[in-house]
């Protein structure tokens, strides 16, 4: 299936609603492409999956806040975990439902579960998104059993963060769709690690990228999956884990 190319007009009016979630309906069609509009956020998923062990114990719960259609599920495949998922787009859960994940409509900032009901809490790429990150984080804080493990990836909010990730990348072949990020919702790294302090999750972050080895062969058409590389700097794309004390 071919991603729908926008017009002019169309361009502008994603710029104009930016970080629409109606975007998400939009694009539905391109959740599982692994060349498709959602292409990185296969990659993110993979990089994510890496940070998380082996089920600690029988019924261990992961709760996917954004899910999405449920991305990180492969990745999970043998860990043990019954994969729950929370996201505001009905589309995108249906097909999470349809790759093994419990789908849970609802809003990640009033998550609609048990308090310590997790044993890992993911947040991939949706802080970025949320205009409330303080109350979102307390909420992933909230469903995590007590040495249960929290995994974030997200956007730094920086200046270099902004105009990489969205005045360059939303201009690249195989970047995000127009539109899709805000840059005034990038998130303080400074204030993430204090409000996971304030809940009982002391963070370490580290920055990471896409190979550029690999972004190249899949430019070129050699490859469907880029590895995303750690890298010293977190003021673009960081990876953020910790557990409740």
């Amino acid at each position: 299936m071919q991603t729908r190319r926008r017009s002019h007009g169309d361009a502008v009016d994603a710029v104009a609603r930016r970080n629409d979630p109606r975007q998400y309906d939009e694009f539905a069609a391109e959740w599982w492409r692994p060349r498709g509009a959602f292409a990185m956020l296969h990659w993110l998923a993979a990089a994510r999956a890496e940070l998380i062990p082996p089920a600690p114990r029988p019924d261990a719960v992961l709760v996917d806040l954004g899910c999405g259609a449920g991305l990180l599920s492969p990745h999970l495949s043998g860990k043990g975990y019954r994969h729950i998922g929370i996201d505001l787009t009905a589309s995108a859960l249906a097909q999470a439902a349809d790759h093994g994940v419990t789908p849970v409509r609802g809003d990640v900032q009033r998550v609609p579960l048990a308090d310590g009901c997790a044993d890992v809490v993911t947040a991939g790429e949706i802080l970025e998104h949320v205009t409330d990150v303080r109350t979102a984080v307390g909420e992933a804080c909230r469903l995590l059993r007590p040495g249960g493990l929290l995994v974030i990836d997200t956007l730094a909010a920086t200046a270099v963060g902004r105009f990489l990730a969205v005045t360059l990348a939303e201009r690249l072949p195989g970047g995000p769709p127009r539109g899709i990020h805000d840059p005034a919702l990038f998130v303080d790294r400074s204030m993430l690690v204090r409000t996971c302090a304030e809940h009982g999750v002391t963070l370490r972050l580290r920055g990471i990228r896409p190979s550029l080895t690999d972004l190249l062969r899949w430019w070129t058409g050699r490859t469907d999956h880029v590895r995303m590389c750690r890298t010293p700097s977190t003021a673009v794309l960081f990876q953020a884990v910790g557990r409740r004390g």
